[in-house]
């Protein structure tokens, strides 16, 4: 089928303004079909022209003619975005991202597409090196809310702007980013998931073919939120992120991934990355533990027996005893002249009257049961003599 209205030669101009009246004529018909192919066709002459900048003026006006179609609208950004890879260099490219970008800003039946273009304008930013400024584009868009996109492509856009976070080293957005993905989402069955949608319902469009599989972004979802831990040094959620990617079935089946690169080497099996820092955290917590076991069994020892059941200096002894009373991990004095630690809470006296209370009511209860045994055993005895 050839171009509607057009035959033969002629000046671009010319030519565009022939598919302009056809379009004007088929949009005030109400013909839809007739509409979005004029509209096509009127892109597709400037992309064959290389005309970039008629390209970006005729979408521009195309897109605010009076009673201009939806269908048509976005049948012209679904063309134009073909066109990107086309473009000769890349400030024209950049171009036409923006200019179909702000086409398409505000208009629901196109923000699927929209997404995609920012995604591909924030790749731009991010290999020229301005990593902010991707960050600051990707999170203008909250695909969660996007009823007919993808779920895989839903994670995936989400994913990327938890990256972006990341690398520029804004850890609290990237939580909260983060958090707008359940971990449960890629233990679903994507076979049981495929169903028919019910009338009024909007239909799930299908992900593109770049978009990795559920099970796949799983592994980089896990992977990034090591990076977060990691920031924070939360050893034990780092754990849990491991744990999660060992489960992804591709993993669990190639010994070879078992072993994380940051822990191939026998020296950095401490911590990976995190190196000297991990290894003085785990100090950290055994001397704690320690500590904690030996007020569970000693009220009061001495700070050279401490020291010594802790493998420590008399000082560094005190000085981690100390940092758990400030931090109320704890309840402890140390009497220094005396060289003594006494782990027992000092009482006040409404504890002390309550602590005598309650062991009298307990006596005063075994007294009355034992009376009551007494009264029980001489009862039994009279009878016994009766007969």
């Amino acid at each position: 089928m050839g171009r509607i209205g057009w035959e033969g030669g002629g000046s671009l101009d010319s030519q565009i303004e022939s598919l302009l009246n056809v379009e004007k004529q088929m949009r005030l018909n109400g013909d839809v079909a007739g509409t979005k192919k004029a509209a096509v066709d009127i892109l597709q002459l400037c992309f064959e022209a290389r005309a970039w900048k008629t390209l970006n003026d005729q979408i521009v006006v195309l897109s605010k003619r009076r009673g201009q179609l939806k269908q048509a609208v976005t049948a012209m950004v679904q063309q134009a975005m073909q066109y990107i890879d086309g473009t000769p260099d890349i400030e024209t490219k950049i171009e036409l991202i923006k200019t179909l970008n702000s086409v398409s800003a505000g208009k629901i039946y196109v923000e699927i597409e929209r997404a995609r273009l920012i995604k591909r304008l924030a790749k731009i930013k991010e290999e020229q090196g301005e990593i902010a400024e991707a960050a600051d584009l990707m999170q203008e868009i909250a695909v969660e809310t996007f009823g007919a996109m993808a779920k895989t492509e839903k994670i995936a856009f989400i994913l990327e702007q938890v990256r972006l976070c990341l690398d520029r080293q804004d850890y609290v957005r990237a939580q909260i980013l983060s958090r707008k993905i359940s971990p449960r989402v890629f233990d679903a069955d994507p076979s049981k998931e495929k169903k028919k949608p019910k009338e009024g319902e909007s239909i799930v469009e299908e992900a593109p073919a770049d978009i990795p599989s559920l099970l796949e972004l799983k592994r980089i979802y896990y992977g990034l939120m090591i990076r977060y831990y990691s920031h924070s040094n939360d050893y034990l959620e780092i754990c849990r992120c491991y744990k999660s990617i060992y489960e992804v079935p591709s993993v669990k089946e190639d010994p070879s991934q078992w072993i994380p690169e940051e822990f191939e080497n026998e020296k950095n099996m401490l911590g990976g990355s995190l190196g000297d820092k991990a290894a003085e955290d785990l100090r950290e917590r055994i001397i704690e533990h320690n500590i904690l076991v030996v007020s569970k069994y000693y009220a009061r020892i001495t700070v050279k027996r401490l020291a010594e059941l802790l493998c420590l200096t008399v000082e560094e002894a005190i000085k981690h005893l100390s940092d758990m009373v400030v931090s109320k991990a704890l309840v402890a004095k140390v009497d220094r002249p005396m060289g003594v630690v006494c782990f027992q809470s000092a009482k006040d006296s409404n504890d002390i009257l309550n602590s005598w209370a309650t062991n009298l009511e307990k006596l005063l209860d075994l007294v009355e049961k034992s009376c009551h045994q007494i009264h029980k055993e001489t009862m039994v005895h009279k009878a016994a003599l009766k007969v």
